[in-house]
């Protein structure tokens, strides 16, 4: 089993860079050639024969990325253990640094605006790794794999974070490169593996049992982005803001801590400790979460609600397919929760949702139960028979807004009991660790998967998933007699009970920091298990956030996510010689915001001075007047062209906000007032973007 290295140096010489790990001396070195980039492998022993410019110390090697005009070798500089899984120590990436290929300084704006965006919004999110173990794939996943294998080759695709910038090293293992044909094994400790999300690991008791308690939730690195410039499904069927969450017990947990590896001798597995001769249980449960899987989208125009655009839903049958023939191969039965509203504008999707599963499932029966208050309570689709794969598909309509409005969070709890014999029959994975072979040796399987959504697939989601995981944690430690049937953890352990809302109240703003910028809403229910007025007000605060947001800052963060993952690459995209992150719109638009700033301060100066004892009042009410009248006009042009003004994502542009800013822009020339000065200017996004854009659009259609 080949493994990452722990130990790596980089050296830095005139004509390439090189590292190495001090742990196995004999092993090659991998270098990267400068300014080519090329990669080869070489013998270390050759390293102390270069004049050495600079040797540091590195945690691993996050990546090579490809910009513009160079390219970068990403190293993690610092890590920062997390805790141990199983006694393997899982780290935090802390910091990175970018080492240019090149040899002279490059100062060009794009190739700078790239660099701020990887920094600012990639390099400080919540990456982890682990030597030693893999952190892409469930424990259950897990168990099936063949441990023999070099740990980037089992992680999974959809949550090995850096694959892309991954990709030279990855093709120089399969492929070599002309002066080293074939396949190089050698390349394989160098290429480490790293999880977007949450990774919480407590060691803790429960009614004086030790065990460790883990959460971590994976982030796809498809369809990756933000909340109002990525939702639905894409073509190949990856859904926006998808997410896989497992909650794992781990019972006789002997090394939980996070002690050194003084004294074990066993560094290089980077396993640590000893059971002591009783057998390690890990006991883990599975949920997902993802967009309604149709062709939909939101589109800012500085309104608080955006507007809503859902596209044919026969148009995203295909995609959808694709979409739910991953989930039912990876995960069995799939239990649909759908929390959207069931009136007002949130009832389109719900409609579009329920319309596209009815297609998919080959023979449905349909239950909706109501009360006095609403007329549709639950809305149940379940397939009749099982004559094909999408029979396995079972949706659960639940109207959370609704049924728990007047801070009566309390009765969510009825779509648990709504679900209450899949949960049953799903079950949970419990595996035993086998020392013997570093592998586990299944017990019992997670035999299906409940998929949640709401709008966002965050704030109603995360009060729903924490609920199914109590439900389940409640169950477990029922099996494994540490309580007793009919009794719960939250009333025989306060402590734990704390611990564990704490942990999924801390997942739930980590998920939703990563989509929508802030921290989730109606994380006081999960802290707290009740819903408080001081809750209600952070919520309020929140939505004000997020309204900045996503109009202001989220298509930056946009563009960041598609150039890491690999969405745009700079080097191949037919951008001419115009800098892309120009603000090409007509200069009389782009000074009507400062303009309206300008208005306000003249008339705060005009309200606040001092006038003399002999001076008249009617210049200066005149003076604050006009001001008025000119601020009143901007804020008025700035509210009904708000397409105009959204910090829309620069690198891959969407279709319907191409069209929008057109339909816009057009309004403007052909009217009254500032239409002359616009008309004629064709600098809306760049030549290149629009036909990007236009492609995207007729591929979608």
């Amino acid at each position: 089993m080949t493994l990452p290295y722990r130990d790596i140096n980089f050296h830095v010489t005139p004509d390439s860079y090189i590292f190495t790990s001090p742990s196995s001396p004999n092993a090659p070195a991998l270098t990267i050639d400068r300014p080519t980039g090329d990669v080869r492998l070489s013998e270390t022993a050759s390293v102390n024969n270069k004049r050495t410019a600079r040797v540091s110390s590195i945690a691993g090697i996050l990546g090579v990325i490809r910009l513009r005009l160079d390219k970068y070798v990403v190293v993690i500089t610092k890590a920062q253990p997390v805790g141990r899984l199983k006694g393997h120590m899982v780290y935090k990436v802390i910091s990175t640094e970018f080492l240019p290929v090149r040899k002279r300084p490059i100062h060009d704006p794009d190739e700078n605006q790239f660099l701020f965006l990887l920094k600012s919004f990639i390099m400080t999110g919540p990456m982890y790794f682990s030597y030693s173990i893999d952190l892409t794939n469930s424990f259950q996943r897990q168990a099936s794999l063949d441990n023999s294998a070099p740990l980037w080759m089992r992680a999974d695709d959809r949550f090995f974070w850096n694959r892309f910038v991954q990709t030279d090293l990855i093709d120089f293992r399969k492929m070599g490169s002309r002066s080293q044909q074939g396949p190089q094994p050698a390349v394989d400790p160098f290429i480490l593996p790293l999880i977007w999300g949450t990774m919480e690991i407590r060691p803790t008791k429960f009614k004086g049992t030790p065990l460790t308690i883990v959460l971590i939730t994976r982030k796809s690195r498809y369809r990756a982005g933000t909340r109002y410039f990525t939702r639905g499904i894409d073509e190949e069927g990856h859904a926006a803001n998808y997410n896989e969450t497992e909650q794992v017990v781990i019972l006789n947990d002997t090394a939980g801590g996070l002690g050194g590896f003084a004294g074990s001798a066993d560094m290089q597995s980077g396993k640590f400790g000893a059971s002591d001769g009783r057998e390690m249980q890990i006991m883990s449960y599975v949920q997902t979460r993802g967009s309604v899987p149709v062709y939909w989208s939101e589109i800012n125009a500085l309104k608080y609600t955006p507007k809503l655009q859902v596209r044919g839903i026969e148009t995203a049958f295909s995609a959808a397919k694709k979409h739910f023939d991953e989930q039912i191969r990876i995960y069995g039965d799939n239990y649909l929760v759908n929390l959207v509203n069931q009136k007002g504008r949130e009832k389109r999707i719900k409609e579009a949702y329920e319309k596209m599963v009815e297609m998919l499932v080959s023979s449905k029966t349909e239950t909706v139960a109501k009360d006095l208050l609403t007329d549709e309570k639950f809305r149940i689709i379940e397939p009749s028979t099982s004559k094909q794969e999408f029979d396995r598909l079972h949706y659960v309509y639940f109207d959370f807004h609704h049924e728990t409005k007047g801070l009566q969070m309390h009765r969510a709890m009825m779509l648990v009991d709504r679900l209450h014999d899949a949960l049953i029959a799903q079950q949970y994975f419990r595996g035993v660790d086998m020392p013997a072979n570093g592998g586990l040796e299944t017990r019992n399987f997670q035999t299906s998967v409940v998929r949640t959504n709401c709008m966002d697939s965050l704030d109603r989601t995360n009060v729903v998933q924490s609920m199914l995981a109590r439900w389940t944690l409640d169950r477990i430690f029922v099996d494994l007699g540490l309580l007793q049937r009919g009794e719960t953890f939250a009333t025989a352990d306060p402590a734990f009970e704390f611990l564990f809302r704490n942990l999924w109240a801390d997942n739930a703003d980590t998920v939703s920091k990563a989509y929508a910028g802030t921290g989730a809403m109606k994380t006081d229910l999960t802290r707290l298990g009740k819903r408080t007025k001081q809750g209600t007000l952070q919520d309020g605060n929140i939505a004000v956030t997020r309204y900045y947001l996503n109009n202001f800052r989220d298509g930056p963060r946009q563009d960041a996510y598609d150039l890491f993952l690999g969405a745009y690459e700079p080097n191949t995209a037919n951008i001419g010689s115009s800098p892309i992150f120009a603000d090409r719109r007509p200069i009389i638009i782009q000074s009507i915001p400062y303009i309206l700033a300008f208005s306000i301060f003249f008339v705060f100066l005009g309200l606040f001075s001092k006038r003399l004892p002999d001076s008249t009042v009617l210049p200066m009410r005149l003076f604050i007047l006009f001001w008025l009248i000119v601020g009143g006009w901007c804020l008025n042009f700035i509210i009904q062209n708000g397409m105009l003004y959204v910090n829309w994502p620069k690198l891959n542009p969407r279709p319907w906000a191409t069209e929008g800013y057109l339909e816009t822009i057009g309004k403007v020339r052909k009217g009254k007032g500032i239409g002359s000065f616009v008309a004629g200017h064709e600098r809306g996004l760049s030549t290149a973007r629009y036909l990007n854009a236009e492609e995207g659009k007729k591929r979608i259609e």
